[in-house]
């Protein structure tokens, strides 16, 4: 550093600290002062504190502008029901490949288990946990990757890898085969007293490491500075292993306490769409996914994402972020958000729906299954104005990716432009329009963000980028 770049650094040190201070009596009045109590203002007081801020803030200049008809439409058949829980991820991953299910076995209507993937979701994630903090035993307890770590041991969330992950390992089965329980249903508390006993047992095994902790092996001095060099002795690797296996199968205990055991093979007879039932067939998890896959293969689908704070055309990945200790990271080629739409374009004109996700709260009317940017007008409430763009909203964590759903309709204008577009949801019938959300393309651009696309829909130019060495990223970046 030059000595002019030094006293202009001391030059503009005394400017910073000085907005650090506390607020004086004068500055109050003035903040104060600044509340004008005009007719409108003591109107939307009294407004404020007795009502909903969104009945209030219901632009109704927008009504009515948004149908629910589309140009282009999956075929789709029910609507599923995730209830309280957060696994809207898992939901909207199976519900893409219920349609071939229902052809395949030519039925009227079909469920996947989301059951059964949750609880091995649930025992694999407990795994990886305790891996990782073995392996991070060396780092302070206060350290930020060890704190991402105990922040949130095990949980319902998820994105389309962690599907991935799953069904490769552990296949998929009917609804039938592990029904919803109410721990499934409910799943807060059930997550809560497993993610206190992880934590508990993250204790316990970084004392185990600590107890095999680094020695003094030599002193040596070298440019006047005593450097030391330490070697850490490899902790009892058997012993280590043999108590993560007691940790998990207490996990386990509580998870088929609550959900119930996933079955190893299972028995499934149907009705047809002609009424006629079939003979019982045995199936393993496995066996009942390729039969229902035939020549599909998860290897042909890659995940975009539209995440305009960090530059586009490239590939991405999250350091650490799966479930399942072999799998695969979440991975991602960010694009603009206009090439995103000719690949979702091309996909649902295909009859093939999407794995998407978006800021789901944001702007929804859920009274009709709206999402749209004119739906309420905050700034009038309130006489503020909120002027983020999203790569500011993103960056300062005020909006990312809350929710999965099926990407399943578009419609375009004249020159095949689009103009809205609909998602299956998983909230149950009853909400929104019939279990739809439909949202405007205006919507699509400030709030949409991840999207899962066969690779025969996507340019070769993507494609490339796809196979390109991603660039690593933290897990607790504000995206993720």
């Amino acid at each position: 550093m030059t000595m002019k770049m030094r006293l202009l650094l001391l030059l503009l040190l005394p400017v910073f600290s000085a907005i650090a201070q506390e607020l004086t009596k004068g500055e109050l009045d003035q903040i104060k002062a600044g509340f004008k109590k005009d007719v409108y203002t003591k109107a939307m007081q009294n407004a404020l504190s007795s009502t909903d801020i969104t009945q209030l803030a219901w632009n109704r200049e927008n009504v009515g502008t948004t149908d629910q008809m589309f140009t282009y439409r999956v075929d789709v058949s029910g609507i599923t029901d995730q209830k309280k829980s957060g696994r809207c991820w898992m939901f909207s991953s199976l519900n893409l490949f219920r349609p071939m299910a229902m052809k395949k076995f030519n039925v009227s209507e079909f469920e996947f288990s989301e059951n059964y993937l949750y609880f091995w979701d649930l025992i694999e994630k407990s795994n990886l946990f305790l891996n990782n903090i073995s392996n991070s035993a060396n780092l302070a307890i206060e350290s930020e990757k060890v704190r991402w770590y105990l922040r949130s041991p095990a949980d319902d969330g998820g994105q389309w890898i962690n599907f991935v992950n799953l069904v490769r390992k552990y296949g998929m089965v009917p609804k039938d085969a592990m029904e919803e329980t109410n721990s499934s249903e409910n799943t807060s508390l059930m997550i809560k007293f497993i993610n206190t006993k992880l934590r508990e047992d993250a204790l316990e095994l970084r004392q185990m490491v600590a107890a095999k902790s680094p020695v003094l092996l030599a002193k040596k001095t070298t440019n006047k500075q005593e450097i030391i060099e330490l070697t850490a002795t490899k902790a009892d690797q058997a012993k280590l292993t043999a108590r993560k296996i007691e940790m998990l199968s207490e996990i386990y205990r509580m998870l088929a306490l609550n959900l119930g055991e996933p079955p190893s093979e299972f028995q499934w007879r149907y009705k047809t769409k002609d009424k006629k039932i079939t003979e019982a067939k045995t199936y393993s998890p496995l066996s009942f996914m390729t039969e229902i896959f035939g020549e599909t293969k998860l290897d042909d689908y890659v995940m975009l994402m539209n995440d305009p704070s960090r530059p586009f055309w490239k590939h991405y990945e999250i350091e650490n972020y799966r479930n399942t200790q072999e799998g695969i990271n979440w991975n991602y080629v960010n694009l603009p958000n206009e090439e995103i739409k000719a690949f979702c374009i091309a996909s649902i004109k295909n009859n093939e729906a999407l794995y998407a996700s978006c800021d789901v709260a944001k702007q929804l009317r859920r009274d009709v299954g709206i999402l749209d940017v004119d739906n309420f007008d905050f700034e009038s409430v309130y006489g503020v104005k909120f002027g983020m763009n999203k790569a500011q909203r993103i960056q300062s964590g005020e909006s990312g990716s809350s929710h999965g759903m099926a990407l399943i309709a578009v419609d375009v204008d004249a020159q095949q432009k689009p103009v809205k577009w609909q998602f299956e949801n998983s909230w149950g019938p009853t909400a929104g329009e019939k279990g739809y959300l439909t949202f405007t393309d205006a919507w699509f651009n400030e709030y949409m963000f991840r999207f899962v696309v066969n690779k025969k829909y996507l340019s070769e130019k993507v494609l490339e980028i796809y196979k390109q060495k991603a660039e690593i990223l933290p897990p607790w970046d504000p995206m993720f």
